[in-house]
């Protein structure tokens, strides 16, 4: 016992005398504040007054055609509330999105290319364009075997 209790005190001599000195408080600057943005986010074009608008939503990256279908489903009831619309239909996804050796995306869509407006048209290929970091402008666009045609992004 008398052994243990010269370890235990051998023990607290080294660790009292390990050169750690106690301070004052140290002040810092101010912590961080106000919401943390996600480092990534999706955009969508619709329409405002006749004009087409990009709206970025947080998340995670996404496919082409995952974003297009986000497009087909329209604005968020929050994005309404700001007058942001659609003019492509809900049935025109599914999507395919495929990016072509002359620069340009192939863009499938499920409706007949004649169906759509050609403020759809622009909003599919402006919204196909943005998930282009190559910055691709020019989309072909073909829908449900109806004829090709081409969308430009005119931002």
């Amino acid at each position: 016992m008398r052994w243990s209790a010269l370890v235990c005190a051998f023990g607290l001599v080294l660790l009292a005398g390990c050169g750690v000195q106690p301070s004052g408080v140290i002040r810092g600057a101010s912590p961080p504040s106000g919401p943390v943005e996600p480092s990534t986010a999706t955009t969508l074009h619709f329409v405002s007054d006749g004009r087409l608008v990009a709206v970025r939503r947080p998340g995670p990256p996404l496919a082409r055609a995952d974003v297009l279908a986000l497009l087909a489903a329209g604005p968020t009831e929050q994005e309404r509330a700001r007058g942001l619309g659609s003019e492509v239909p809900p049935e025109a996804a599914p999507f395919s999105a495929t990016p072509r050796s002359s620069g340009r995306m192939l863009v499938t869509t499920a409706v007949p290319t004649a169906r759509l407006s050609g403020t759809a048209v622009e909003q599919i290929a402006c919204t196909a364009a943005a998930t282009d970091p190559g910055g691709t402008t020019r989309v072909e666009l073909l829908g449900a075997g109806s004829a090709r045609t081409t969308g430009h992004c005119p931002g």
